[in-house]
């Protein structure tokens, strides 16, 4: 299959970056103007929580689906609601002010967090209020299909943080680097119990025979809004798995707001080609959809 490896590099167009006009707070500014204070609850103790979009042509996917779930992941964290008409308007701003530097295909990025507060856990009662950011860079597509590995590091789908898109991301960071240095682009962690839960930054498709499933949010895994899509659109099962089930997967596939639909054709050493048809069928279903509406 074409476009296999890693091949994806994150960092390809670091060097645009420092060009790319930023959203903090209801102002935009340049790269070298945006600003955290080093008491920022996000920076200190990673108490906050992100969104990441798709910019195509200029226009970012899914916004409202993606703050409604801003939203959510706030509440779950104890955050004050986040102003999200307010977040909105700053995505149209950073869209506007980067269309010349991000022309096709981009990553949009909101973070929002508690703000200033003390070194320690607590939040301060008068702390500078929340902090809310939207910034934008460029991205290289994604190849058309991934290698993957299988990580021991198991998801806790008891903790508070389960189902959250929280800015606590170091066990994501651990993971990722491990499934890079094996040459691959994404590692799959189970849940304690021994279900199949989710990657690193995607959602995980399993096909078996006629059926394409994921697994349910109980495991932890986060409520992907591509994943949400795909089972609108494509058919797409929720049920536990166990962790064993990879091993008579027919195909695998992952989902995530930047790969889209993108399948998988190697998992550790075992290699998934040709992929199904039914797996075919979702990727050109989900891209059918997609280009129909931008805000679906």
């Amino acid at each position: 299959m074409a476009g296999r490896g890693v091949g994806h590099d994150p960092h390809a167009r670091w060097r645009q970056e420092q060009f790319v006009k930023i959203w903090m707070n209801g102002e935009l500014r340049g790269a070298d103007e945006a600003r955290v204070s080093v008491f920022d609850h996000g920076f200190t103790v990673a108490d906050g929580v992100f969104e990441t979009l798709k910019i195509q042509d200029g226009s970012a996917f899914a916004v409202r689906r993606h703050l409604e779930r801003l939203g959510r992941s706030a509440q779950g964290m104890g955050l004050p609601a986040p102003d999200l008409e307010e977040i909105r308007n700053g995505i149209d701003e950073v869209l506007a002010a980067n269309r010349a530097e991000i022309p096709d295909l981009g990553r949009l990025r909101v973070t929002y967090t508690a703000g200033s507060g003390p070194l320690g856990s607590d939040r301060s009662p008068g702390g500078s209020g929340p902090t809310a950011v939207v910034a934008a860079t460029p991205m290289t597509a994604w190849p058309e299909s991934a290698a993957v590995i299988t990580v021991a590091w198991p998801r806790n789908e008891r903790s508070p943080l389960a189902g959250v898109k929280s800015t606590s991301y170091a066990e994501n960071v651990i993971a990722l680097a491990e499934a890079r240095r094996q040459g691959a682009s994404e590692a799959l962690m189970a849940d304690t119990q021994g279900r199949l839960c989710e990657g690193t930054g995607s959602n995980v498709l399993v096909v078996m025979g006629n059926r394409i499933i994921t697994p349910t949010l109980g495991t932890g895994a986060l409520p992907g809004i591509t994943r949400s899509l795909v089972i609108e659109w494509c058919g797409v099962e929720e049920m536990d798995l166990p962790w064993e089930s990879l091993g008579d997967a027919d195909a695998l596939m992952l989902t995530s707001s930047t790969r889209d639909v993108q399948p998988v054709h190697r998992i550790d050493e075992r290699d998934l080609s040709p992929l199904p048809q039914i797996a075919r069928d979702c990727v050109t279903e989900f891209r059918r959809r997609a280009s129909l509406d931008i805000d679906p």
